[in-house]
């Protein structure tokens, strides 16, 4: 048995790979944002799910997610499922004056792997949109561009598999790697969306808990791996990230 953390996981894909883990007979532990978010959400999470809460848009409250998920105990596995979409048509900041799709989906889940005690397995959210992202950070928070949020979120998508190729490389004990969950009918991607949803949070589990999972620092889509940006393994580009993250949050990854 696992005990594994899943970001975001109140609705859609993190719902679906919590309930899965549980099934399996692992333990789990759920995120929700706040806390009429989790009151909402109870009878929908595994019975014995743990529950930890805070709004991934803010490094206050992400550390205070981290400080509750250590205070559980340690987790073999954690899944940073969490994340805001592309429909955004302007710059929309959070409390610490950064571009919401950056902050939850690139910000928080580095922060996380560097505050979170360290697990077997990571998983990382991207996207099939990471291979239009600009691997450049130099104005990652859009301040010199135009605001563009299709281009902002395949940006954050594919800062996420260079931050679970990154971890892969410093941390070889650590399996990490990042996952497409293909265009799937969750709020994100809209009810028309033609992917398979049940495949989506399949293959987070897998990674987190199967026994021939084994790979680190892959991309993978339904259980396959697949090709990713050409940039995406360029280890210059990586650390220029995750010095950048530092440098934003003020805590280094170990």
């Amino acid at each position: 048995m696992a005990r594994v953390l899943v970001t975001g996981s109140a609705d859609g894909l993190g719902l679906l790979a919590a309930r899965a883990l549980a099934e399996q007979g692992h333990e789990v532990t759920v995120h929700a944002r706040s806390r009429e978010r989790a009151e909402q959400v109870r009878g929908r999470v595994p019975d014995k799910a743990a529950m930890v809460v805070g709004d991934l848009a803010g490094m206050a409250e992400v550390r205070g997610v981290a400080d509750q998920v250590n205070a559980l105990g340690r987790h073999d596995a954690v899944i940073h499922n969490a994340a805001v979409g592309y429909q955004e048509r302007r710059r929309v900041e959070t409390v610490d004056g950064l571009p919401q799709v950056f902050a939850v989906n690139v910000l928080a889940p580095y922060l996380l792997t560097a505050l979170i005690e360290r697990p077997d397995r990571l998983v990382y959210m991207s996207s099939g949109m990471h291979c239009g992202g600009d691997p450049d950070v130099s104005d990652a928070l859009w301040l010199r561009r135009g605001w563009n949020g299709a281009r902002a979120y395949s940006d954050s998508k594919l800062y996420d598999t260079m931050l679970a190729f990154a971890v892969a490389r410093r941390w070889p004990e650590v399996r990490a790697n990042s996952v497409d969950p293909g265009w799937v009918p969750t709020r994100m991607g809209g009810p028309g969306a033609p992917d398979d949803l049940e495949q989506g949070a399949a293959t987070q589990v897998w990674l987190a808990v199967g026994a021939d999972a084994r790979a680190t620092g892959e991309h993978w889509y339904h259980r396959r791996r697949q090709a990713v940006h050409p940039r995406a393994r360029d280890r210059a580009r990586q650390d220029a990230l995750t010095a950048y993250c530092a440098e934003l949050t003020g805590t280094a990854l170990p």
